[in-house]
């Protein structure tokens, strides 16, 4: 009877999360941005619905005429579990095609994995002397005629950019 009680209590858990992550939950909105924010938060809605191994920083969509792009952006720090390559490949793929199934108008989704840099205490980090405040250690671009491919390019390494660091200490596993 326990193990039932469990199960039930798990499903009514999940059957929340999917009503309490909406379009305008302020996670959403906070994480959304783009001329095209209505799928910016349609698609963060939709990927803040279960835990993720890697933190979602951000959802940006632009529209120009017909065609959308979308951008997904990653921490590469303080992963909420630890992940090896495997496991980073195989949430980049899944976070593309649940992307892709909530906005079947987008062409091409963009995901990149960023960390913090150390600018140095008074350092200018906006603006035209600006010195970067973040580096990008991972990145993929896939249209949508290649999502059935993602799999295998992020295996092969195929048009996907790796900083080798980054890349080496998800190899050896690694909580970010």
């Amino acid at each position: 009877m326990h193990k039932r009680i469990s199960a039930v209590a798990v499903a009514a858990l999940v059957a929340l999360a999917a009503v309490a992550v909406r379009a305008d939950d302020a996670r959403v909105a906070a994480r959304s941005a783009g001329s095209d924010l209505p799928t910016a938060r349609r698609i963060a809605a939709a990927l803040l619905v279960r835990p993720l191994p890697a933190q979602l920083l951000h959802v940006r969509c632009e529209r120009v005429g017909a065609h959308a792009d979308c951008g997904l952006i990653l921490s590469g720090v303080k992963f909420h579990r630890t992940l090896d390559l495997a496991g980073w490949n195989a949430e980049v793929a899944q976070l593309i095609a649940d992307a892709y199934a909530v906005a079947p108008g987008v062409d091409e989704i963009d995901c990149w994995a960023t960390v913090p840099l150390d600018a140095g205490r008074g350092t200018v980090v906006s603006g035209d002397f600006a010195k970067p405040a973040v580096a990008t250690v991972f990145s993929i671009t896939v249209p949508r005629a290649a999502l059935a491919d993602v799999s295998l390019r992020l295996h092969d390494g195929q048009g996907v950019f790796w900083d080798p660091a980054f890349r080496a200490a998800l190899a050896k596993g690694t909580g970010g």
